[in-house]
């Protein structure tokens, strides 16, 4: 696009080469309409309305969440159980504090023996300190041949001096499940315990945690497969200064992360879970997903919600409107079903809601009709996004209405989403891994501290019983 820099002098020009400029300039105006359009539409776009993350916000003003008013009061609900503490009966240590002398005629009262207590119990922890267990093997001659007889170190204990099973945990357990740095972990060892730390030996503690659960993730990663529902979603991450993909797979009591070079199909197969499913498997509408057969699509409709939102900011267009309603409706109907013990909606229910969503994808395509094709332009016509998105919903109306289908398909992909979470906001915290096998360190070991929250079991215990050769096994049900 040649804009001119100076305006010519109309009066030497011809009327040809005064047509000519106009429509130059009519050329020129529209593509900066063109280009001011686009960058109007990037500018809107924010993580309410689009894909884009919270953090990509930065200081512009909050935005409504999509998720609707639930008429709750604030605070506890009923039937909740708070959280306070409780008197043991049995406590560690008993402080008698004695009567000497009557409050009222000032006798002395030493000697009486107390008729009852009021008992006042304080919960506090001692100061901490490491023990050291030394371990001493025998060594001894034998008086009858001469040979040199020494007795076995304990497994795991070698001569000199080591950190034990639980110091280890406790630094992982601060590394990757508090994502703590290296740097404050050694000031948490030294302001706690008095004790001085090398980052060696935290990395080494990471380093043997994740080669301990490699049969771990291998089953976590079989029960996965057996799964009726999978939820999968993938991001990036910044490893040594370069870009690797972040793949999760999971369900309500199961999680592994699967990092990558690549985000697509590749990387699918490596892994090794998608092919070889056979479920239901939820998902956010990436192309690769539907190069694979074996399995039942189902799409995220929070994302169909977002960008039908950036529809109605930016174009206003009443079907984007009458498609959320649409949406949330038939979300609002499955959760009243369930409630009331229904595995399926009525079948005359589902009819009324599929011509529903038909006659706005109608109204859809009528309000976003197909551009003009230019005869000289070559490849794909260009659609606007609005166009784009009434043609996906139409196209995959089934995987989209899947939650309505079976009910054991959720609305949205928010499983996969909130797995996904605290891998962001470890990169938040570090910037980027330094290593590929820090990056994988990470990922291992977080799958498996996500799979025990899930089963509801003490985080530090599970890492503990790692370092035992002991890691947990987990029921997926």
């Amino acid at each position: 696009m040649d804009i001119p820099t100076q305006i010519p002098d109309l009066s030497s020009l011809s009327h040809k080469q005064k047509d000519a400029l106009i429509i130059q300039l009519f050329s020129i105006v529209k593509e900066l309409q063109k280009e001011v359009a686009e960058l109007k539409e990037k500018l809107s776009k924010n993580s309410s309305n689009s894909s884009k993350p919270p953090s990509s916000d930065q200081f512009k003003k909050k935005n409504r969440s999509l998720r609707k008013k639930s008429g709750k009061k604030a605070g506890g609900q009923k039937g909740r159980k708070g959280c306070y503490l409780k008197m043991v009966e049995k406590p560690d240590a008993v402080e008698i504090h004695k009567v000497e002398k009557c409050s009222n005629c000032s006798q002395d009262i030493a000697g009486i023996s107390a008729t009852a207590y009021e008992k006042g119990q304080v919960f506090d922890i001692p100061k901490p300190k490491f023990i050291v267990t030394e371990h001493q093997a025998e060594i001894k001659n034998c008086p009858h041949c001469g040979e040199k007889n020494k007795a076995a170190l304990p497994e795991g204990v070698y001569a000199g001096a080591q950190y034990g099973n639980n110091i280890k945990a406790q630094a992982v357990y601060l590394n990757q499940y508090q994502l703590l740095p290296y740097a404050r972990i050694q000031e948490y060892f030294q302001d706690i315990f008095g004790q001085d730390i090398s980052t060696g030996v935290l990395f080494q503690a990471n380093e043997n945690c994740y080669y301990g659960l490699e049969y771990a993730e291998t089953t976590i990663s079989n029960q996965l497969i057996t799964a009726p529902l999978l939820n999968t979603d993938e991001t990036s991450l910044r490893v040594s200064g370069g870009l690797k993909w972040l793949h999760v797979y999971s369900t309500e009591k199961l999680t592994i992360y699967g990092l990558h070079q690549k985000r697509g199909q590749i990387a699918m197969e490596d892994i090794g879970v998608l092919p070889n499913y056979i479920g239901s498997v939820m998902h956010d509408h990436w192309k690769p997903y539907f190069k694979y057969i074996n399995f039942k699509h189902a799409l995220c409709n929070s994302h169909h919600l977002r960008e039908l939102k950036f529809i109605i900011e930016q174009y206003d267009q009443n079907w984007a409107k009458r498609m959320t309603i649409c949406l949330l409706t038939i979300k609002s109907a499955v959760e009243k079903y369930k409630d009331k013990g229904s595995v399926f909606l009525p079948q005359w229910l589902i009819n009324q809601y599929e011509q529903r969503y038909q006659l706005i994808i109608k109204l859809g395509l009528n309000e976003n009709p197909l551009p003009e094709q230019q005869p000289v332009k070559k490849g794909r016509m260009k659609k606007s996004k609005a166009r784009n998105l009434v043609e996906r919903l139409k196209d995959y109306q089934a995987e989209t209405l899947a939650f309505m289908y079976d009910f054991k398909i959720p609305f949205d992909n928010n499983q996969a989403e909130r797995d996904l979470r605290m891998t962001k906001v470890k990169q938040k915290i570090s910037g980027l891994f330094r290593s590929e096998l820090g990056a994988k360190m990470f990922c291992r070991i977080r799958g498996y501290i996500s799979t025990a929250k899930k089963h509801k079991l003490h985080v530090l215990d599970s890492i503990s019983k790692v370092f035992e050769d002991a890691p947990y096994s987990f029921n997926p049900t």
